[in-house]
């Protein structure tokens, strides 16, 4: 069955569909989700669920998409899930099941999926990611190491003037790629790369990392782990009390990874993301309301990689407006303007203007903005 704009108690994946149900029926458009529901980032599945719910109530109180009432179609995306992605993918779209994509997974799954789907659908990635994305009908739509990670190096340097840094992050591209850039930084800054280590998913010994962090005698720790790592190695960080002797900088911990280390394992750490649940704009304002009145006050906390979902099928339908058909002549760093609906931008995505970047401390349990990159 085909997911619908209620809120769900279990996630329902691709081997519950009747997929029967959908060919070659123009009723609706069916939208294919790729979140990953189990592994380390498994931890953000239910905030995009429900945020993807909202935008769809929301489409489909107007006109849908190209004039459908949408479905969402939900399909386990992570790395370690036994599902045949690239086989599924390819049978969705063969026998006309799907109608598009809309991805937040790493980009080690949208490089296996994205010759797959070759032009065939609208293929929309949501969340940050490591750039360069420049095959056409994809659209990477999430902010890069570039508008991330210069702006919050350069405030952690010039505000706590660490001599020493280390990395750890997950040993795929963003991690790897991302880090090349914080390593120019970082030369620019005169400062020593002490510490650099890449870890497999599901890493269980993070107190060896940590400890090894410590002998580095860093002052500073650029975190590039994704979803239950990233608590893993906060929490390990956070009981050696280590944020007595460096601080913490990661674009990748949101509310519901802050949750998940505890309050007393996130001082002195800040991270950088476009969204923060928190963020003053009518828009989101808006966003919120609808959020909290589909799924009740203890929905999902709202996070930057929940949202990013709501924001892609909002570019989603925007491009179906504006570039029915042509769509598979662009990308998103060169198509035209694609006016759509963004809780994260002043313009509400009407302009090809950036997202802003925001700095955040947390705060026990919350972030607090610091300010705008």
């Amino acid at each position: 069955m085909a997911l619908t704009n209620k809120p769900l108690s279990l996630p329902i994946e691709f081997d519950d569909l009747d997929v029967t149900r959908w060919l070659h029926t123009s009723a609706t458009y069916r939208v294919a989700l790729l979140i990953p529901l189990c592994g380390a980032a498994g931890i953000w599945s239910p905030s995009c669920i429900s945020s993807a719910q909202v935008a769809a109530a929301e489409l489909n109180r107007r006109s849908g998409i190209d004039g459908r009432k949408v479905e969402l179609i939900m399909i386990d995306a992570a790395i370690e899930s036994d599902i045949p992605l690239e086989e599924t993918i390819r049978s969705l779209i063969q026998r006309g099941a799907i109608d598009a994509i809309v991805g937040m997974h790493i980009s080690a799954m949208r490089h296996r999926i994205r010759n797959v789907v070759h032009q065939k659908v609208p293929f929309i990635y949501t969340p940050l990611y490591e750039g360069g994305e420049r095959t056409d009908g994809l659209f990477a739509i999430g902010e890069t190491p570039e508008e991330q990670l210069g702006p919050s190096l350069n405030y952690i340097q010039q505000t706590y003037q660490p001599r020493r840094w280390a990395m750890v992050g997950n040993n795929y591209v963003w991690p790897r790629l991302s880090n090349h850039v914080a390593k120019q930084n970082i030369r620019a800054f005169n400062a020593d790369l002490v510490y650099e280590r890449y870890l497999p998913f599901g890493f269980n010994k993070m107190e060896d990392i940590v400890e090894a962090i410590t002998n580095s005698e860093a002052e500073a720790v650029l975190i590039s782990l994704i979803g239950q790592d990233a608590i893993t190695f906060n929490r390990a960080f956070g009981q050696a009390d280590l944020h007595n002797q460096m601080v913490r900088l990661s674009c990748a911990i949101e509310e519901n990874g802050l949750l998940g280390c505890g309050a007393k394992n996130t001082k002195r750490m800040f991270v950088a993301s476009a969204y923060f649940s928190t963020l003053r704009t009518e828009a989101n304002a808006a966003f919120k309301e609808h959020y909290f009145q589909l799924h009740g006050e203890n929905a999902p906390v709202l996070n930057t990689l929940g949202q990013s979902m709501y924001e892609g099928l909002h570019f989603l339908a925007g491009l179906m407006r504006n570039h029915r058909n042509d769509w598979q002549s662009y990308n998103f760093t060169d198509s035209p303007l694609v006016a759509h609906r963004s809780v994260r931008k002043f313009s509400n995505g009407t302009s090809k203007k950036r997202a802003p970047i925001y700095l955040a401390r947390a705060d026990g349990l919350k972030f607090t903005e610091i300010q705008r990159l």
